[in-house]
């Protein structure tokens, strides 16, 4: 499977040496040369690790890398700093990077330190689930619908969780009942059906249809496409 990577430099010579090479070395690559755009993309497209320059014009590396934790804090991120920059290199490793790599340096140590940062991330469960535009964040409990951040309460996004993580599965109401609200059965009870109706409120957007599809006489199941 083809990773991406974002790289984030302002220096037009080592940018598109970057590039080049890790494109080389079989990685899908995007590209920043600010730290305000770099933080942009990176928290508006889907990528596997950032490569980023810790001196960077508008917002600098360190400013960046401290968003990008708050922000997606399982998104493993490399600092490249500048020769006998120890300072750099601490503050960035104390701030969350996974690694560093003083330039000048190889293209290839560079493509062996993220496969081994890949390999790491692999390992490690994870703390957000994705379907289309909507993106779930386990650990803040926070839930983003193209971008927008949406209110649930805490009953609307366990519901939530359990139909994503069984997403394309028609589960019963019973199932649902039991995994949610810890409930057995209970004929008389319609909180399945209501909370699926407050939910599907909240994640429907202007020309889609909310992705829980009601299958007749069974229950509800959650489509990749909404």
């Amino acid at each position: 499977m083809e990773r991406t990577l974002l790289v984030i430099e302002d220096e037009p010579g080592i940018l598109d040496f970057v590039e080049h090479g890790l494109r080389a070395h079989g990685f899908d690559v995007l590209s920043a040369s600010d730290g305000a755009s770099g933080l942009e993309r990176a928290l508006r497209d889907d990528m596997d690790l950032v490569v980023l320059d810790v001196m960077l014009p508008g917002r600098d590396g360190l400013e960046v890398l401290a968003e990008l934790r708050r922000a997606r804090p399982g998104l493993p991120v490399i600092i490249l700093t500048a020769l006998g920059e120890v300072d750099q290199r601490v503050a960035g490793l104390d701030a969350g990077a996974v690694d560093y790599l003083v330039k000048p340096f190889s293209l290839n140590e560079l493509a062996a330190r993220i496969r081994a940062q890949l390999r790491v991330a692999e390992q490690m469960p994870s703390t957000t689930l994705r379907a289309g535009e909507l993106e779930v964040d386990l650990l803040r409990r926070e839930v983003r619908s193209a971008g927008e951040t949406l209110r649930l309460t805490t009953t609307e996004f366990e519901l939530l969780v359990h139909l994503l993580r069984n997403r394309g599965r028609v589960l019963s109401r019973e199932q649902i009942l039991r995994a949610v609200w810890g409930y057995d059965h209970d004929p008389g009870t319609n909180v399945v059906d209501v909370y699926i109706g407050y939910l599907r409120r909240k994640l429907r957007r202007p020309g889609h249809t909310a992705p829980i599809a009601t299958v007749r006489s069974v229950g509800y199941r959650f489509d990749e496409e909404g």
